[in-house]
């Protein structure tokens, strides 16, 4: 949930996807559209789908039981590097080298304050060379805590990272119309394509290709001329 979305409008979705969702059992059997519809607000919607494709996966194949390795994490749904070694370190408190914006932050301001252009493997070796290992879960929400506040009093060090991009405009974007596609289809179980489309208040140019793409990654459902969540 935190990746991409500001702890502040993650917090109250947390608990409240928590309490919907108590085990990885109950998600695993939970509908998707039920999933999507807990996750509004939040964005990125490919990311519910992905955490209900892994409960699937875990209890089929684990009983429930998450695995410990990066090796293994990384063959789960949606789970790339960074999720990988986070689960790692801070689920299980290995000591692995996990960076993400607010640690990356922190590495720049201090190692390359004049460099522009930082490449990732760079910071990594600072990363692990620094790492406390016989706490590394204090130690990164140290990091990212203290990473955020450099953010707030100086200009953003990630700026100077090679990996940085301003992201892009919400307001007018195809990713907004994904958004209210799915936010309307979580307050009314179907709906006729051709209402779906005209009820819709974003860009006019996003709509037919929005809803081909959340049909393409099965986010939403076309039945004949109905639209509904997955």
């Amino acid at each position: 949930m935190l990746q991409q979305t500001q702890v502040d409008r993650v917090i109250p979705k947390y608990n409240a996807f928590l309490k919907q969702f108590p085990t990885v059992q109950v998600l695993a059997t939970a509908r998707l559209g039920a999933v999507l519809t807990a996750w509004q607000g939040l964005g990125y919607n490919r990311r519910a789908k992905y955490l209900h494709q892994l409960a699937q996966t875990v209890t089929r194949d684990a009983s429930g039981i998450f695995p410990k390795s990066e090796t293994e994490l990384l063959n789960l749904p949606g789970v790339g590097s960074y999720t990988a070694s986070a689960i790692t370190a801070f689920a299980y408190n290995q000591p692995t080298v996990v960076i993400e914006t607010n640690i990356r932050a922190v590495y720049i301001y201090h190692f390359f304050p004049e460099k522009s252009q930082v490449k990732d493997d760079e910071l990594l070796l600072l990363i692990s060379d620094s790492l406390y290992k016989k706490n590394p879960r204090l130690w990164y929400s140290a990091l990212m805590d203290y990473g955020t506040q450099l953010k707030k009093i100086f200009p953003n060090p990630n700026r100077n990272s090679r990996q940085y991009a301003r992201q892009s405009t919400f307001q007018g974007s195809l990713r907004q119309t994904r958004g209210e596609i799915i936010r309307m289809l979580s307050v009314h179980s179907n709906l006729s394509e051709t209402k779906l489309l005209q009820q819709l208040t974003s860009n006019p140019e996003h709509h037919a290709k929005a809803l081909e793409s959340l049909i393409k990654e099965q986010l939403v459902l076309r039945e004949k001329t109905t639209i509904r969540l997955a």
